[in-house]
């Protein structure tokens, strides 16, 4: 609960607000690749990510996944809070991406917050926002850019400060929403050209500008 009580949203409810979410919330711990929730489940209440990250996919009927959003520390499910005030089931699937923390705040509990705490609101109405627009940034990139401009794109904004991102090829295909084989022949390629060098689970970025030059160009 600690870690729960310092996320800058809830330090903002009051004292009995504060007092209601220490008593009704659960805290579950997800191992990488674990799932989460699925396509079809009923929703119980809102999530919330402590430590680690989770991503939200679809599946399409060949097997292939396609992220759809990552819910970062701090941040919560826009699906599971629609599913939860529409009474509907959940409309995809999340996993962790690395050992993550969970909170779970019960609907009832979250509803009760909704209708008194102000920055829950604002939290809500930020986290729909929040979702429209990376989908659209999503949607322009699978309509605007070539597949070798989204994998650059998702490399220098997944990338540590340091230029190294830790995540397997079959991750980065999910994230793309194609063949393991297809991300490894586009990582060869600009291995060759110098832009990246790769190891087991591992891209280092070696050049940036060019990385960036090449997602830019027609």
């Amino acid at each position: 609960m600690q870690d729960f009580d310092t996320l800058p949203l809830f330090r903002q409810l009051s004292p009995d607000s504060l007092q209601l979410l220490r008593q009704g919330v659960v805290t579950a711990e997800c191992q990488p690749g674990s799932p989460v929730l699925y396509k079809g489940q009923a929703i119980s209440g809102a999530y919330f990510v402590l430590r680690g990250r989770l991503r939200v996919y679809s599946l399409a009927p060949n097997g292939n996944e396609a992220t759809l959003y990552c819910i970062d520390p701090g941040e919560t499910c826009v699906f599971a809070l629609n599913s939860l005030f529409n009474d509907l089931r959940y409309p995809a699937w999340v996993q962790a991406e690395q050992p993550t923390t969970v909170a779970l705040v019960p609907g009832p509990l979250y509803r009760t917050l909704f209708a008194r705490e102000d920055a829950i609101r604002d939290l809500t109405v930020h986290t729909l926002v929040t979702l429209v627009f990376r989908l659209m940034q999503e949607l322009e990139q699978v309509h605007a850019y070539k597949l070798n401009q989204r994998l650059a794109n998702l490399l220098l904004l997944q990338a540590s400060a340091a230029g190294e991102l830790r995540q397997t090829q079959q991750q980065l295909a999910d994230h793309l929403g194609t063949t393991r084989e297809v991300v490894a022949r586009l990582l060869g390629e600009l291995a060759a050209d110098g832009l990246v060098a790769t190891g087991r689970g591992l891209i280092r970025i070696r050049d940036a500008q060019r990385l960036a030059a090449l997602i830019a160009s027609p």
